[in-house]
């Protein structure tokens, strides 16, 4: 290798180093916001994920709320079935959340090819309920188990991943209940999407015997068309389960999906259930070593950290060498502004929310539709007992722009209301849902699907 072949490895070398310490190598993942990157730290030659956040997109977004709170709940976790924070950095223009490499892929994957066997679902249903008792016994609650976020490593072992939907203790009204829906809606508990709040680890119970149902049988016992006809479903615990299942599995799922919280199975019942105790052995968490993340510490000085390019995608050789840092990565985050939720950063799509909860009746939700239609100048194309098509009265690039709503009062006291494109451009649809349609539903919406503060 002559002089300048070897000066250019070096460079390359040193620009693929992340403060001193990781290796940065092929990309894992990446969306809108984010790219998530294979490291090396080269200290312990330990493989980890980098997430690379760029923070212009945050305060534009609004998403640093829902990363701080992401980040204060990894610091609180550290468990064997829990994916860990290893440490968080940053730049003038860039945030690096470093975590656990996990590559076995998602429980979901393994899903996709049926059901499994009960020693199989019993392993993977020990772990997860390890992992929740040791998340709410630190106050936390997850909010979005499902097994998308469940990942499993090399042992296929499973690690509890997407603590963006999380609550701590602090979100909790003087009661102990949360009040913001949220989650996915064929994992959600009945009582998140009533007006009158919830106990988030009650919840996670529900969510979590939905899971364990989803590995015995290899489909979701609440199914349906779209999402009120699941939520319909869920708030009556509307499922059967197959015959192949062992009475004793049978027992434990019908003490998990009660709508009744009150009714439902806590963790120290369902570690006491004789399916479940088989061969159970409780994770010594305790055992882990002490966090790496400590706001306190994580510092960068802005006169001797060298930014990374902010005009330019993260990796293959944009990475540089830094001094040890000075000012305070959290302060960095801190002065963004507010958030929403943290699975937005790997949408590869923007996409408008289209579901909404409300708690007026079906008929009153109706009733306010026409009015909005009438206020936007939107022509009523057709109406039946709780759906409106409505249409925009200018031509755009496909046509008018048309939408449907339908009204779905799914218990006494909650409504979901779902819009969806029925004629026209795309983007124009998204633009009018945006700028006008939305903003005039303020005073009856209480939550748009997937955006929740607590």
């Amino acid at each position: 290798m002559d002089q300048r072949q070897q000066s250019r490895t070096m460079r390359a070398a040193k620009r693929n180093i992340l403060f001193n310490k990781y290796e940065i190598g092929k990309i894992l993942g990446q969306g809108n916001f984010a790219k998530v990157y294979h490291g090396r730290n080269m200290e312990t030659n330990e493989s980890v994920a980098i997430k690379v956040i760029k923070k212009e997109r945050l305060k534009k977004e609004r998403l640093v709320k829902q990363i701080k709170r992401e980040v204060s709940v990894m610091r609180l976790v550290r468990h064997p079935h829990i994916v860990e924070l290893k440490e968080v950095m940053a730049t003038k223009t860039k945030i690096f959340m470093v975590v656990e490499y996990v590559k076995g892929g998602e429980l979901f994957a393994k899903l996709t090819k049926g059901k499994m066997t009960e020693v199989a679902a019993r392993k993977y249903f020990q772990q997860l309920i390890s992992a929740v008792d040791f998340c709410h016994s630190r106050g936390v609650t997850h909010r979005d188990l499902k097994p998308e976020n469940l990942l499993l490593d090399d042992n296929e072992d499973l690690k509890v991943s997407d603590f963006g939907l999380s609550s701590l203790p602090e979100q909790r009204r003087s009661d102990g209940m949360l009040l913001t829906p949220c989650g996915t809606p064929a994992y959600v508990a009945p009582e998140v999407l009533k007006k009158k709040g919830y106990d988030g680890s009650k919840a996670d119970i529900w969510s979590c015997g939905v899971i364990l149902y989803a590995l015995l049988c290899g489909y979701l016992p609440f199914q349906g068309e779209n999402v009120m006809r699941i939520y319909s479903k869920s708030f009556k615990a509307d499922y059967a389960i197959p015959e192949w299942i062992s009475p004793e599995a049978k027992n434990l799922i019908s003490k998990l999906l009660v709508v009744d919280p009150e009714k439902r199975y806590s963790i120290d019942e369902i570690m006491r259930d004789p399916w479940f105790e088989i061969g159970f052995m409780r994770p010594l968490a305790f055992s882990m070593k002490a966090s790496a993340v400590d706001d306190t510490v994580i510092d960068f000085n802005d006169d001797v950290v060298e930014d990374l390019d902010p005009k330019s995608d993260v990796g293959g050789g944009e990475f540089v060498e830094a001094a040890r840092p000075s000012y305070n990565a959290f302060e960095i985050i801190s002065s963004l502004s507010h958030g929403f939720d943290l699975r937005n950063l790997f949408e590869t799509r923007k996409r408008s929310p289209s579901t909404f909860i409300s708690k007026l009746s079906a008929s009153a939700v109706v009733a306010k539709l026409e009015a909005v239609a009438k206020k936007l100048n939107l022509r009523i194309t057709g109406k039946k007992e709780f759906m409106v098509r409505m249409q925009g009265v200018t031509e755009g690039r496909k046509g008018k722009v048309g939408m449907t709503v339908e009204v779905f009062e799914v218990a006494p006291e909650v409504a979901v209301v779902e819009f969806s494109k029925n004629a026209g451009d795309t983007l124009e649809y998204i633009k009018l849902c945006e700028d006008q349609v939305r903003p005039s539903l303020n005073d009856i919406v209480w939550s748009w699907q997937g955006q929740g503060s607590s």
